[in-house]
Parts: structure tokens; C-alpha cells; sequence
């Protein structure tokens, strides 16, 4: 639908919407939105939420470009409610959410773009991310979900090969990733109780229960920093990791899939006890007991969830990883991408 203009004409909306959300972002949104003016594909909007950040980056970032769409809604809404809140004012056939902390290479968006045409049967695409610190490690290739319900960052650090293949992975990293926006708005977007992390793994464990995949655009670059305004091993960090792991497991998975929770319990455990020896086990061991004490609504999602499921059970377990080993290396998983879903069961 066409939006209004001044001067008396229609403006066409984009294909894409590229939407930031930023928190004291000064140090690295500069370089992000530098990445933007510097794509080779054009037919895009900018939104740009200020989650109350005191640094004044998201202003100045507007003041000196227009195109710029700021929106202020005067308090910190998080990562997950941020994203929410832009793609329903977004205007594009896609959403395109970047980090604040991730810088695109000229053709990131036109990558996206050719593997969303080449495939049209898929509806979200992640981007393949290297370390901003350095290039020739990776910061992730798509989350990889392990069959104890634990999700990871696949090939975290792992060296870059020189090529990674197209295919599927268990769900796409929020730092940089490619969704439909009707159907991002479908789904609900992003579960807003999570605040932020995780928050990608539930959206992307939601769409495989509906038999909808994710597939892995490995010439959709960006550099990733990663937790710059919060920290990666903060206290912040470790309690929503903590508590929003339980969260996405207790929603999503399928009841034929319960007999994995000892595994689960398993992982955690050894999790904690590794925070234990680094001294930090304080702000992870609040966040496993804030996730308990706070399931109903977890439990209340699950069943809505459950009963919409339209996947095989055998689907959602074949995405995953079944190699513990994975998990210890973090390498990177990536599956053919399979044919036509087939019903539940």
C-alpha cells in the first residue's frame, strides 16, 4: 500500500524494512548504519528504536539522516518488545533486524534478497557472522538447537572456512536475520517476557513447530561485536541466558520429546557448575530460579503451541543435533534443506 507523500504523490512502500534496536549503542550504531548507506541494494527503510538510551546515539543518527525512521518509546523495552513494536510500524515485505553491533558487508542485503527469491518457499534467512574483532573466526553460522534442548551459536569462534554451505539451520540469530513481516507479526513476534536473549531460538523453535524452516544465506555478511551494550559474561547476560534456556525449552518442546528433560536438567547443571569455577555463578543460578518460579505462563504458551504444532515430531527432532560433541565445540550444523513439510504426528 502506498504511504503519502508531501507533495501530492504516493510513495511505494520498500521490500525491506531494516529495523535496529539500540541501548547505549554510540560506540558501535555509527559503524552499523555507515554499513547501511553502503549497500549495494537500495529498496529499503531504516527504523531505528532508542530503547531510552542516555548516550544521545539514536538522535544524532536521525538528526543527520533523515531517511532515518526514529521511534521513542521513552522507556527500555528490550530487545524482544523493541523489535516488536518496529515491525508493526514497519512498511516492507521483509524484516531485516540488525544489531546496532553488527556491521554489513556493501552486499549484505542483496544476498538476503537473491537467496529469498531463489527460495520462496522459505521465510526466514539467517546471515552468516564473523567475529568484528576478528574476521577470521566465526561468531555464528545460525543457532543450532542440541537434542537436551540446549541452543548454541553454531561455529562460536570456530576459524571461517572458505566456504559455507546453504542450507538449514535450527533457527536464526537475531543479530542479523531475514523474516517475513506478516508473518513475524503472525507468530506474535518475539515472546516480550524474555526482554532479550533467546528471544531468536523461541521465534525460530515456534516456526519449526509450524513446519516453517530457516535457512542459512552464507554470502549474507556481517561483523559481529556482540553484547556491546550489555556484556557478554554480565550479570545481565547470565541471568536472562539462564532463565530465557528454560523458557524456550518448557514452550516448545513437544511432549514426545520430554524423555530429553533429564538431559536438559544434565546440561544445566555442568553450565553451572562452569560458572561456578569462573566466579559467576551468582547471577546464572537467579536466573535458573526465576525461570521456575515464573512457569505458568511458559506452561500456558506451551499448550497454545502444542496444539497449533502441525510438524512431525521426527521433523523438529532431525533439525536439531543428536552429537553431544557439537555442543562442546560449537561447531556449526547445517542440513540440506528438506522438501514439502509433511502433517503432524
Amino acid at each position: 500500500m502506498a504511504r503519502p507523500t508531501g507533495n501530492g504523490k504516493s510513495e511505494a512502500p520498500p521490500l525491506i524494512s531494516v529495523v535496529i534496536v539500540a541501548y547505549q549503542s554510540g560506540p558501535t550504531l555509527a559503524r552499523c548504519l555507515k554499513g547501511l548507506r553502503e549497500q549495494i541494494f537500495g529498496d529499503f527503510e531504516i527504523l531505528l528504536v532508542d530503547n531510552a538510551s542516555s548516550d544521545g546515539a539514536p538522535q544524532a543518527a536521525a538528526a543527520a539522516d533523515p531517511a532515518i525512521r526514529l521511534l521513542l518509546p521513552g522507556a527500555n523495552l528490550g530487545f524482544a518488545a523493541g523489535n516488536n513494536l518496529a515491525a508493526r510500524e514497519a512498511r516492507g515485505r521483509w524484516l531485516a533486524l540488525l544489531n546496532p553491533d553488527a556491521f554489513p558487508a556493501p552486499d549484505w542485503l542483496d544476498q538476503l534478497v537473491a537467496m529469498a527469491r531463489r527460495r520462496p518457499e522459505v521465510n526466514c534467512f539467517a546471515s552468516l557472522q564473523r567475529d568484528a574483532a576478528e574476521p577470521a573466526l566465526l561468531d555464528g553460522t545460525g543457532d543450532v538447537m542440541t537434542l537436551a534442548g540446549f541452543p548454541y551459536r553454531g561455529g562460536y569462534h570456530n576459524p571461517a572456512p572458505p566456504a559455507v554451505p546453504e542450507g538449514e539451520t535450527f533457527s536464526a540469530c537475531g543479530a542479523a536475520m531475514l523474516i517475513d513481516r506478516a508473518l513475524f507479526l503472525r507468530m506474535g513476534g518475539f515472546d516480550e517476557r524474555f526482554f532479550c536473549y533467546c528471544e531468536d531460538v523461541d521465534l525460530g523453535y515456534r516456526l519449526r513447530l509450524i513446519g516453517e524452516p530457516t535457512l542459512l544465506a552464507p554470502r549474507a555478511v556481517v561483523d559481529h561485536v556482540g553484547s556491546a551494550s550489555t556484556g557478554v559474561r554480565s550479570d545481565f547476560s547470565l541471568f536472562h541466558g539462564s532463565r530465557n534456556r528454560i523458557w524456550v525449552y518448557v514452550k516448545n518442546t513437544p511432549s514426545a520429546l520430554w524423555w530429553t528433560a533429564p538431559l536438559h536438567v544434565l546440561a544445566t547443571l555442568v553450565l553451572l557448575v562452569r560458572h561456578l569455577t569462573r566466579g559467576e555463578a551468582a547471577p546464572a543460578w537467579r536466573g535458573i530460579v526465576a525461570a521456575l518460579k515464573d512457569l505458568g505462563p511458559a506452561l500456558a504458551a506451551r499448550r497454545e503451541l502444542q496444539a497449533g504444532r502441525t510438524a512431525a515430531v521426527g521433523e523438529i527432532a532431525a533439525a536439531m543435533t543428536w552429537n553431544p560433541l557439537d555442543l562442546l565445540r560449537m561447531r556449526s550444523v547445517i542440513k540440506p534443506l528438506r522438501g514439502p513439510r509433511s502433517g503432524g504426528a
